[in-house]
């Protein structure tokens, strides 16, 4: 008996915990879409001199790993379909899959895991440093609003620029299976853009980007949330950003599911 009492206890202490983040994180985007929307309607303005230092620091130097990383991923997929289609001597579908492959899926979900790494992890640092040093309490006892000064600009630069290196990668991940093909399988250039564009369609890069908009926002919550509730100093930070750089990551492969069952499914 002792040991079901146990069992049950351990669910309900669970799921009040589930539900008890849920109930906070669904509080702060309420509170971050209010200061976005609505509050610069009623004279209170958004922090943009802050929000363009964030851009610079999560998009542009972010930008050489992105496109790093989009290059090898458009090479290797070359690689890949090229392996497989040459045994139907359909080799000029390497450019088909390749740009299919990088637009509506790998350079949403792999930019958005290295923003989650770089930029997402030092979110939570820096807030949750500010946190245990106790310059958040300071900054209330000023009469300033924490979602209005910190999450705001975060958010807004997240939510901007995680789109625009999901297009870049689209190009450089594209020009990476160019390369390979150009070099290696005897494809002629104008061929292989020629047989690119009539592989893309709009829904392709519209889907990709839809889902990097959901990505930007599941970073930039979940890293303005560990870092806003992390407690027992330089430990806490330190265990509030690995909590938040893997949650970030469970729920964008979460939501990646989600859209392209959503864009894609065939059943």
């Amino acid at each position: 008996m002792e040991i079901v009492i146990k069992f049950f206890g351990s669910i309900g202490r669970g799921a009040n915990s589930f539900f008890g983040h849920l109930s906070r994180i669904s509080s702060l985007v309420s509170d971050t879409f209010y200061w976005i929307f609505v509050a610069p309607y009623k004279g209170k303005s958004i922090r943009w001199k802050s929000t363009f230092v964030q851009m610079v620091r999560m998009g542009y130097e972010s930008l050489p790993i992105v496109c790093l990383i989009a290059f090898f991923v458009g090479l290797i997929i070359a690689m890949q379909s090229a392996y497989q289609l040459k045994q139907f001597g359909a080799i000029i579908y390497v450019a088909n899959l390749t740009a299919v492959s990088i637009t509506r899926e790998l350079a949403p979900l792999l930019t958005a895991i290295v923003i989650t790494g770089r930029s997402g992890s030092a979110i939570t640092a820096e807030i949750g440093t500010m946190k245990v040093s106790e310059e958040i309490d300071a900054l209330k006892t000023m009469g300033l609003n924490t979602i209005s000064y910190l999450v705001v600009p975060k958010t807004l630069a997240m939510l901007i620029m995680l789109p625009c290196l999901t297009i870049i990668a689209d190009f450089i991940g594209i020009l990476g299976g160019y390369f390979i093909s150009i070099a290696t399988l005897d494809i002629a250039s104008v061929r292989y853009v020629n047989q690119t564009v009539s592989a893309l369609a709009f829904k392709d890069v519209f889907g990709g980007l839809v889902k990097s908009g959901f990505f930007a926002l599941i970073i930039a919550v979940i890293g303005c949330y560990e870092g806003l509730n992390v407690e027992g100093g330089a430990e806490g930070v330190g265990k509030s950003t690995t909590k938040s750089v893997v949650t970030s990551i469970f729920l964008i492969i979460a939501a990646d599911v989600f859209f392209t069952g959503l864009f894609y499914a065939t059943f």
